[in-house]
């Protein structure tokens, strides 16, 4: 396998034209490999600036996990900070975990800041939703967002004792806006409440819309969150 390094983003353009396949940090796709035959080459975004930057609402795809620190909001370091092991989080990459991970313990944390996502192709950059991210699995170049007044994160594991941990997380915007996003099992549903709705109102809204469908227990989680963003 020949691993292409590119340092611009028209040269990983180039080799994405070429077939080269998307590595990440490879946490997912080497037992895959492994199992099923190497590419005959692969691309690396580790040398390409828009992908490694860090802060002033940019976080770019290429980062790993461990290297997500104070320069993002306390619910987007969070939630970094909860993927797997020590040594996961120094291999993994943050687009590998929104946009080629079933789990996609970040997405979560993304919505609720209303993120965008700068994806690369081999016909340039376009800026997409979280939706469409989520629904393509593109290569993510960097996430962009607004920053937050408050944001909040919290990752549990299933009290049944099912392998895949829930996550909640919620953000106040400076209109206002309460985002809240979940994710349980695998699914990912969200919703938002306008400003200036208090504390039972902002959770009776949420639950009859979008997070109608949620556990009883993921209920209380986000009773949890969206409190604490509200400072009830």
């Amino acid at each position: 396998m020949l691993l292409r390094l590119p340092t611009s983003v028209s040269e990983a353009r180039e080799y994405l034209a070429e077939g080269a396949i998307p590595v990440g940090g490879a946490t997912l796709v080497w037992a895959a490999w492994q199992r099923d035959g190497f590419p005959e080459q692969a691309v690396s975004l580790r040398g390409v600036p828009e992908a490694t930057v860090i802060g002033d609402g940019v976080l770019g795809g290429a980062v790993l996990l461990h290297q997500v620190d104070d320069r993002v909001p306390e619910v987007l370091r969070l939630a970094a900070k909860g993927v797997g092991t020590g040594a996961v989080r120094r291999t993994a990459t943050v687009g590998g975990n929104i946009a080629g991970s079933s789990l996609r313990d970040l997405l979560p944390a993304a919505i609720v800041l209303d993120a965008r996502a700068d994806v690369l192709t081999a016909d340039g950059v376009d800026e997409v939703d979280l939706a469409e991210l989520e629904a393509k699995s593109p290569v993510l170049l960097a996430l962009r967002w607004r920053e937050p007044v408050k944001g909040s994160y919290t990752k549990v594991p299933d009290p049944a004792g099912g392998e895949v941990p829930s996550i909640v997380a919620a953000a106040v915007d400076t209109e206002g806006v309460l985002r809240v996003a979940v994710r349980e099992r695998y699914a990912v549903s969200s919703g938002s409440v306008e400003g200036g709705a208090g504390m039972v109102e902002a959770v009776g809204e949420l639950f009859r819309g979008e997070l109608s469908g949620v556990s009883e227990v993921v209920r209380g989680l986000v009773r949890g969150q969206v409190a604490r963003v509200l400072e009830f």
